[in-house]
């Protein structure tokens, strides 16, 4: 592959190309093929580009059966290689927190991704960890961020879920895939949530157990932390921005699964039908990972799943409902509404947003200055319904990687 520059292709055409890479990548996890895809310069620096926004470039460099061209193996190697030594980082960050805790009486579960690894669900530089995630409770969030401080970190932004910290002197990051030396960033919960698309869905109380001891622990069942994974991905479908590599945590801890630990989990929800967010993760993962998920699991989340979010569910790809779709949506969560009342209350608030809304808006504009490039962030909101009205607007994070991605090897 040449390591000369590639004009971006229109956006079409990168749509067009991230899709199929996608999809083809996402079938080589689950029944890998004996010869390498026919594409082009451009299409395989594309196919990096699908690797570092799924977060599979450890697991393809493991799983393919082909090598490809030159600097997509040293790609896929080096991303491995990155993934490895920053696990390392992120083990050291861990016993110092834990240590750190136990002092001060501070009860927190490890989550996601630590906790995967935990369980030897995945091998070192199969997952990558961008950042360490941990639930406290409420009453001991302020003792955690003081820890936090002393060990050097400093709360850089807060969203609505969680609190995130980064060392003070914490260097730019690459922009493609993972780097041992990008900052490892600390983000602080109180609660386990997401909104779908405009009600929240809270399962703290199912994670959080109410005794534990001081330090770090692991989460109190695999039931739970099954129900975190699926509803952190359900929290990813909705504005599509699910990962691949969330995909396969879920069908990774699926193959560990007892009936038993499956009927805990249908019970983790904090509304009366029944956790209603469970199937589209559910179908997304047997789509893409193969049949993990007892098909009695599937049906009972059928069972508590709106109309027709259940239906749409049953045909959608992956690249449909991650940063592999390169157009911006209007209301890409609409799907998800459980009555015409909070429909019609999602679509306002994406045409007219809130004060916190736009403070969001301003903060990932102002934290990742690149994404400003694609004019997006810049424009009114009068003019950006404009645009979704009369034309195809690129997502700024999609088209960020694919410039990343497309630029000259180093």
């Amino acid at each position: 592959m040449s390591r000369l520059e590639i004009k971006l292709p229109p956006p079409a055409r990168v749509h067009e190309a991230l899709r199929a890479a996608t999809e083809r990548l996402a079938g080589e996890l689950v029944a890998p093929a004996q010869t390498a895809p026919p594409w082009s310069e451009l299409e395989w620096r594309i196919a990096r580009a699908a690797s570092a926004i799924h977060g599979v470039s450890g697991l393809l460099a493991s799983r393919l059966a082909w090598q490809g061209p030159a600097d997509w193996r040293d790609f896929l190697g080096q991303q491995r290689d990155h993934i490895v030594r920053r696990q390392a980082r992120l083990g050291h960050l861990l016993a110092v927190i834990d240590e750190g805790m136990r002092a001060r009486g501070i009860s927190a579960i490890a989550l996601k991704g630590t906790a995967l690894y935990a369980a030897g669900i995945y091998s070192p530089g199969e997952r990558p960890m961008a950042d360490l995630d941990v639930l406290v409770r409420p009453v001991d969030c302020e003792r955690c961020a003081s820890l936090l401080e002393t060990l050097g970190f400093h709360e850089r932004y807060r969203f609505w879920k969680n609190r995130v910290f980064s060392p003070r002197d914490e260097p730019a990051p690459v922009r493609l895939g993972e780097h041992a030396d990008n900052a490892i960033r600390v983000e602080l919960h109180d609660r386990i949530c997401e909104i779908l698309p405009q009600r929240l869905t809270d399962i703290s109380r199912f994670i959080q157990p109410a005794e534990a001891a001081p330090g770090l622990s692991p989460y109190p069942s695999k039931a739970a932390l099954m129900a975190h994974l699926l509803l952190h991905a359900a929290g990813g479908i909705v504005p599509r921005e699910v990962r691949l590599i969330q995909l396969h945590d879920i069908a990774r801890l699926a193959a560990r699964m007892s009936d038993e630990d499956w009927m805990e989990m249908l019970q983790i929800s904090d509304q009366p039908r029944g956790p209603w967010w469970i199937l589209p993760p559910l179908a997304l993962t047997v789509r893409h990972c193969g049949p993990v998920v007892p098909e009695s699991v599937i049906a009972a989340a059928a069972a508590c799943c709106p109309a027709i979010l259940r239906s749409i569910s049953r045909r959608q790809q992956l690249s449909d409902v991650s940063l592999s779709r390169v157009w911006v949506d209007a209301l890409p969560g609409i799907t998800w509404a459980q009555s015409v009342r909070e429909a019609l209350a999602y679509a306002l608030g994406r045409m007219v947003p809130s004060g916190a809304r736009k403070s969001d808006l301003k903060l990932a504009a102002a934290l990742q200055p690149s994404l400003v490039e694609g004019g997006w962030y810049d424009l009114s909101q009068t003019r950006r319904i404009l645009r979704w009205l009369t034309s195809h607007q690129t997502r700024s994070l999609t088209m960020d990687v694919v410039r990343a991605a497309i630029a000259p090897a180093a």
